[in-house]
């Protein structure tokens, strides 16, 4: 599968500036809205009603969860620049990245470049937390929105109207490039590719309406802009870094005249940094062996072979700082604390998958756990365990549908359940000791697919000296929608405990749902109707049968009422995607004008209020502030100028919002046009997302079967595995 980040385009909802169309591209891997979290079709109208007046608006989760990024990004910078020392290469550049660059100029200058290995510092030692006393979780005071200003809003949206570009571009601008916002834009028109959305077509149309005909392709601003948001696009296909040559021909095909000279100058601006890892050959290189009798000493050892990636800082800092974290887990062993025979007395003597998920979590600090939803209470049962040997053990999983699964599961038992969004921000879970980190012992991360590196990063880089990680979930489903593939990382890594769930998923679904976990997609035997195959011949009959099935056929037969029933599709768009489904199942299921910015209330919405997630929820009314939700965690009230970008209709969503939700029904739907793109995981996911019954609405034929057995996840290039190596014992 190719990882050319140009396959990867923009949010075709967002704004584009007038000066050029945007494109209606086919999505990246899980569709730019699902990438993105993003919910609009463009600029809806407002809920009516004047604007509130009075104090601040407290601060939301999203916000939150974006003041504590920007608090990660901070302290890894700080442990960065205190490791490395200014060296003289590459002008702006200083270590690792410096010495790289001397490595690519000395290949474009034809020379044979000395293999580089970057160097790692070995996992300092995570202190014993200290026992028993524990310092009593301090209050999470809210941080203030660090937003742009409005004069800076408003400074930024003159330079977009000078340049024909819409206003509604201007928060987003502003918010991206930061202090000056306006003054940099008006110098270097393409940095309005930071914005979400733009696209280098659109920026070059900006850039000549604002430079005239001084706004040529050969600009090196516009290369090094382009690098950037090319970078970006492979972010949201997984990519925390791309290969040089993958990068460059993405340059060439967007115009850049001279790919090369543009990369060079992109790594010695500081814009990008570059690396040189070692390919695994499985081979002992040369310079390993010793040299034989008579051997030419004079002669030179072959080469290390090497891969040359580029990636954004961002990125690299994350994954750098997500690594040296799981090496310190690994490294050191939990905190004093309950002995053996008391993890034993707790549940770990028995021999079933739960027991042994206990003994492993029992004398290590990271361990994985994989299966399926059933397996789902084996983490319960150690989250259990735990709190009764007097350790604080708190479960976090990737949104509130799965956080209250997990919540029924503990059954009462003390610690609880958060989402990892709301135990980072501090809305949920047990706050943070005087120290700032999580006043916990014990860490069950649920649905650990679904982190990406900046996520990972956080939660690990909160824990407390002493702390356990468990991190668990599903191997077959969908990956994150950020960068990064950190939970298949550490299970190819095999460093750490590994236990594998030996905990089906019961009944005709979860034969189903196994075998396409293994590569096959074969009949079962399903005497209650609880899987029925339902072929189409086009779009519109797909669409009418899926309206059929959620109305009439599933109410009738099983006794799950359409709002129940979750409908799950390949994209946004198309003939039978979520905006034609949604609009014909709220035709049928809840008919209305759509008075509140295309919303009545008893919709069915999907919510998504940060990118990358996604929760269902049921409008309840619009208020003068805007539209009042009923969510899986409570009543949500979404502000009226985040209604288009965060809310969609929600009967129909795609698998990757569906991706930790699950429902009595499901109604799977693929169009015979999408054929092409499915991969073995996006169906799994899908299937996987029923309970009782599921019906496959299906026009593809044969081609189902085919990318079940031929077409796996798609690749993700990151770094995480060489950076682990160096600091990891051998395999176990």
């Amino acid at each position: 599968m190719s990882t050319d980040p140009a396959a990867a385009p923009a949010d075709e909802d967002a704004p584009a500036p007038q000066a050029a169309a945007p494109e209606d591209a086919a999505p990246p891997e899980h569709g730019p809205e699902e990438t993105r979290g993003e919910a609009g079709d463009g600029e809806a109208p407002a809920p009516s009603g004047e604007e509130g007046e009075g104090a601040a608006p407290a601060l939301s989760e999203a916000e939150a969860e974006l003041a504590a990024q920007r608090e990660l990004r901070r302290r890894i910078e700080e442990r960065k620049a205190g490791r490395e020392a200014p060296v003289e290469a590459g002008g702006k550049l200083q270590g690792v990245a410096a010495d790289l660059l001397a490595a690519v100029k000395a290949v474009e200058g034809g020379a044979t470049p000395t293999a580089f290995l970057p160097e790692t510092a070995p996992a300092a030692p995570r202190r014993p937390a200290p026992e028993p006393v524990r310092p009593a979780p301090a209050p999470v005071a809210p941080a203030a929105p660090t937003g742009p200003s409005d004069r800076a809003v408003d400074e930024v949206a003159a330079v977009l109207a000078d340049g024909s570009a819409p206003a509604a571009l201007a928060p987003a601008v502003a918010e991206a490039l930061g202090d000056g916002a306006a003054e940099a834009l008006r110098e270097d028109p393409w940095q309005l590719l930071h914005a979400r959305g733009v696209r280098p077509e659109q920026a070059d149309g900006f850039a000549r309406a604002l430079l005239g005909a001084e706004a040529r392709p050969d600009d090196p601003r516009r290369g090094r802009a382009v690098t950037g948001w090319l970078l970006e696009q492979a972010a949201l296909a997984g990519h925390t870094a791309l290969e040089a040559d993958a990068l460059r021909a993405a340059l060439g095909q967007r115009a850049v005249p001279d790919p090369e000279a543009t990369l060079r100058e992109a790594v010695a601006e500081g814009d990008v940094l570059v690396f040189q890892d070692p390919l695994d050959t499985g081979a002992p290189t040369a310079q390993a062996q010793a040299p034989g009798p008579g051997a030419d000493e004079t002669e030179e050892p072959a080469e290390t072979p090497v891969r040359v990636l580029i990636g954004l800082e961002r990125y690299a800092l994350a994954e750098e700082s997500l690594a040296d974290g799981l090496a310190g887990l690994v490294n050191t062993r939990p905190a004093a604390g309950p002995g053996p025979e008391e993890w034993q007395g707790a549940g770990g003597e028995g021999r079933g998958s739960a027991a042994e998920l206990i003994r492993a979590a029992a004398g290590h600090g990271l361990v994985l756990h994989s299966g399926g939803e059933a397996a789902r209470a084996e983490p319960a049962a150690l989250l259990t365990a735990a709190a009764s040997l007097g350790l604080r053990a708190w479960g976090a999983a990737h949104g509130p549908d799965s956080r209250a699964r997990l919540a029924a599961a503990l059954s009462g038992a003390e610690g609880g359940a958060a989402t990892v969004a709301g135990l980072l921000s501090g809305a949920e879970g047990p706050g943070r000791d005087a120290e700032g980190s999580l006043a916990l012992d014990l860490l069950v991360v649920l649905d650990a697919p679904q982190l990406d590196v900046e996520g990972a990063a956080m939660l690990v880089e909160a824990l407390p000296d002493g702390a356990r990680l468990v991190l668990s979930g599903d191997p077959g489903v969908l990956g994150s929608a950020g960068p990064g593939r950190v939970f298949a990382d550490l299970l190819a890594a095999r460093a750490c405990p590994v236990v594998v769930s030996r905990t089906p998923d019961p009944g005709p679904v979860g034969e189903l749902v196994s075998g396409v976990g293994a590569g096959e997609l074969a009949a079962v035997d399903a005497p209650g109707h609880e899987v029925a195959i339902v072929p189409v011949r086009d779009p519109a009959e797909a669409v009418h049968r899926t309206v059929q099935l959620v109305t009439e056929s599933v109410p009738r037969a099983f006794q799950v009422p359409p709002e129940q029933t979750l409908v799950v599709t390949p994209g946004h768009g198309g003939a039978a995607g979520t905006r034609v489904l949604n609009a014909a199942l709220k035709e049928k299921c809840n008919p209305g004008p759509g008075r509140f910015a295309g919303f009545d209330p008893g919709d069915r919405v999907a919510y998504s209020p940060a990118p990358g997630r996604t929760e269902l929820g049921q409008v309840l009314g619009a208020e003068q502030e805007g539209l009042r939700l009923r969510c899986a965690g409570g009543e949500v009230l979404v502000a009226r100028d985040r209604v288009a970008a965060t809310l969609r209709h929600g009967w129909a969503v795609t698998a990757h919002q569906a991706v930790t939700l699950r429902a009595p029904a499901a109604v799977v739907v693929v169009p015979g046009d999408a054929g092409p793109t499915l991969t073995r995981d996006w169906v799994y996911t899908a299937f996987a997302r029923a309970d009782r019954h599921l019906s496959v609405v299906q026009g593809v034929g044969q081609a189902l079967a085919a990318a079940v057995a031929e077409r796996p996840a798609k690749p993700r290039t990151t770094r995480l595995p060489l950076l682990l190596r160096p600091q990891l014992p051998a395999p176990v």
